[in-house]
């Protein structure tokens, strides 16, 4: 193996919180650079393996260049896919922690390229999977004003969004947005912000939210969960943005406080749902890691843990 150093935000949090077994089943729902995945190969013996998901081809191009481990398999897929694969491979049940790291990964944002990032001028894109969908660009074209503030109020929370909706469609009387450093400035012409805030952080997250479908996405790959991993196996989930937050604590205190069934009760017709998650809590990014990583600074991580109760479908 042969992976070059990436600094994993919360790296020993969670890989701590997986709790890992040395020859267990593990899934990292976010590649990236494989940082975290590195971190999990390094707890497991010849028998342990991680399944790892990304749905940015130069990621998984990036594993077959500079991971040679036989206990390592990278699927090219939106997270969202993870049932489907792991159920082809019988896996479905069996596996003993699932590690997510949400958001945009340091090289897509330094890579001005994909479109992330508001600091350098690039094609405006921001598509995770630059094979499929549309991008932001195209997406700004043929959105009318009242869709495009409507995402940027909702996925951004960005109080301004109806003054840079109308601010875009202006500017588009005379030609096209296509690149970042153009939508960047027609936002900062709308929004002011304190000193270590630029005013189009806001707008850019919501965007790249709503093209990649980030938050239906991640609801959909949470439920998934409770059929893919063993009794005692950990959930670790790192979001940097409050919704994506949210929907992550309302899964697991959804179904953390059920009530148990008691001994002897037969499931079917009992009326009361099983407990199906133990709630293990929320940590933060030390500050020696923020000093070293402003990225890391919004990071929250949630861990959950599968109860031994496992309901069967009847």
């Amino acid at each position: 193996m042969t992976a070059q150093h990436h600094q994993s935000v919360m790296f020993d949090e969670s890989i701590e919180g997986l709790n890992i077994k040395n020859n267990g089943i593990y899934i990292d729902a976010t590649f990236g650079r494989g940082g975290h995945t590195l971190g999990i190969l390094n707890k497991l013996n010849n028998n342990g393996k991680v399944i790892a998901f990304d749905q940015d081809i130069s990621a998984v191009n990036y594993a077959k260049e500079n991971f040679n481990d036989g206990r390592l398999e990278v699927v090219h897929s939106a997270f969202t896919h993870m049932g489907e694969v792991l159920n082809e491979r019988s896996l479905s049940g069996k596996i003993d922690g699932i590690l997510m790291d949400l958001g945009v990964s340091s090289p897509q944002l330094d890579n001005a390229q994909r479109g992330f990032s508001f600091n350098t001028d690039g094609p405006l894109d921001m598509r995770m999977d630059q094979t499929r969908g549309i991008s932001a660009a195209q997406w700004l074209s043929q959105a009318d004003e009242t869709e495009i503030a409507n995402v940027i109020y909702e996925f951004g929370e960005e109080k301004k969004s109806r003054h840079i909706a109308s601010a875009i469609k202006r500017y588009q009387q005379d030609r096209p947005i296509d690149t970042t450093l153009q939508l960047a400035n027609i936002i900062a012409s709308v929004v002011k912000t304190k000193k270590n805030k630029h005013p189009a952080t806001r707008s850019f997250q919501a965007i790249r939210i709503f093209i990649n479908q980030e938050l239906k996405q991640l609801s959909e790959v949470l439920e998934q969960t409770l059929q893919l991993l063993a009794p005692e196996g950990r959930l670790c989930v790192i979001s940097f943005h409050s919704i994506e937050d949210r929907i992550v604590k309302q899964f697991i205190q959804r179904h953390s406080r059920q009530k148990q069934l008691p001994k002897g009760l037969p499931i079917m017709n009992s009326g009361i749902e099983p407990t199906l998650f133990k709630n293990l809590g929320k940590q933060f990014s030390s500050q020696a890691e923020i000093s070293n990583n402003k990225r890391s600074r919004s990071a929250i991580l949630r861990i959950a843990e599968r109860t031994t109760l496992v309901v069967e479908k009847c």
